[in-house]
């Protein structure tokens, strides 16, 4: 999870400047200003909770579910500038280097955030798995249904929500997970409905470049 969070900075910091989200009056022009802030907030959960992610304190939780929105709402208003620059015609969507290398950006950060959401939401969050099955699941994994392939007391980590988010966001229909709760259900289609939008304007506007 927190390599997954700290990419997400690393790949803010490969989108084209008008795109970037955060103010450079609050934190400067650095590329890597964003990275900050998320290795920041990072930090004081790993203080917090050093371990296996297994202390239920409200506070922390709080600081997980803010770190998340955070990235969250970024990479919201960043996907809203890229598709209002391509429907504008600005003069740097005329440059496919740029249109591909900060639409794959978002994409990829799009992935990690509903992994996130995924992660943090399910089964009572990463606290709840890591304490024993205390609310029904909101996701069906494979290994849920074949219990006799995993070891004892499996329950899914976030490289489990990970490949469920890039599963969704690649395949747009249910993958080998599957959304068993209303919640579920409405956060696998508002990622199917980003990722192809997303997909479509940027490579449709890169094939147009490159004719």
């Amino acid at each position: 999870m927190a390599i997954a969070v700290l990419a997400t900075g690393a790949l803010h910091a490969m989108l084209y400047p008008e795109l970037r989200s955060l103010p450079a009056a609050l934190l400067g022009d650095s590329a890597w200003a964003y990275l900050v802030v998320v290795a920041v907030l990072l930090g004081v959960l790993i203080i917090g909770d050093p371990g296996r992610i297994d202390r239920g304190t409200r506070w922390l939780r709080v600081l997980t579910v803010a770190m998340i929105t955070v990235i969250s709402m970024d990479t919201a208003v960043v996907s809203i500038r890229l598709v209002s620059a391509i429907l504008h015609s600005r003069s740097f969507t005329e440059d496919a280097n740029i249109l591909l290398v900060s639409g794959s950006a978002i994409w990829l950060t799009n992935v990690i955030a509903f992994a996130l959401w995924y992660w943090v939401m399910d089964r009572g969050g990463p606290v709840g798995r890591a304490r024993g099955p205390m609310v029904k699941p909101a996701f069906v994994f494979p290994e849920m249904v074949n219990p006799e392939l995993v070891e004892d007391g499996w329950y899914p980590r976030f490289v489990d929500y990970l490949h469920l988010s890039f599963s969704t966001a690649t395949s747009l229909s249910p993958s080998d997970v599957s959304g068993i709760k209303a919640w579920a259900k409405l956060a696998m289609m508002s990622e199917e409905s980003i990722s192809l939008v997303l997909a479509v304007l940027v490579v449709a506007r890169a094939v147009n470049i490159l004719k």
